[in-house]
C-alpha cells in the first residue's frame, strides 16, 4: 500500500510540476514578467489550469501526510546499536588479521599516560580470547 501511495505521489509531482510551468506568469517578482491583472491587484478569473492545480497540491499534500503517517507506523523504537553485540564485535577481524577490539587503548594527554589518570575503573572490561 505504501508502495501504490508513493507511485500516486510521484506521479501527482510530475504533474503539478508541468501545471504550474504551463501558466502564465501573474509578475510582480522583482518587477519582472507578465501584466497587472493578477492574484495581487484583484480577484482575476480562475482558468482550468489554476483549480487543476490546486486540486493537485491538496492531493500532494495529502499523500505527504499520509506517507508520513505509514513511516512513523512501521518505525521501531530504539538504537541502531542495539543489535549489535560485544562478542559479534569480538569475532570480527581487520585487515591485520586481529580483532577489532584488541587495539583499543585508553586515550593519551599528550605523552604515554592514559587521559583518565592510569586507571582502568571507567573503561569496560573486555574478555580476554
Amino acid at each position: 500500500m505504501e508502495q501504490a501511495i508513493l507511485l500516486l505521489h510521484l506521479a501527482l509531482v510530475v504533474f503539478l510540476i508541468v501545471l504550474i510551468l504551463l501558466q502564465r506568469s501573474e509578475g510582480g517578482a522583482l518587477g519582472m514578467g507578465g501584466g497587472g491583472g493578477g492574484v495581487v491587484t484583484g480577484r482575476g478569473a480562475t482558468t482550468a489550469l489554476q483549480k487543476f492545480t490546486w486540486y493537485l497540491a491538496a492531493g500532494f499534500l495529502a499523500t505527504s501526510l499520509t506517507l508520513n503517517v505509514l513511516a512513523q507506523s512501521d518505525r521501531q523504537g530504539g538504537s541502531v546499536l542495539d543489535g549489535v553485540s560485544l562478542d559479534s564485535l569480538q569475532s570480527e577481524t581487520d585487515e591485520n588479521g586481529g580483532g577489532l577490539l584488541d587495539n583499543l587503548a585508553p586515550p593519551t594527554i599528550g605523552g604515554d599516560e592514559p587521559a583518565n589518570g592510569g586507571s582502568d575503573e571507567n573503561l569496560p572490561s573486555v574478555p580476554a580470547q
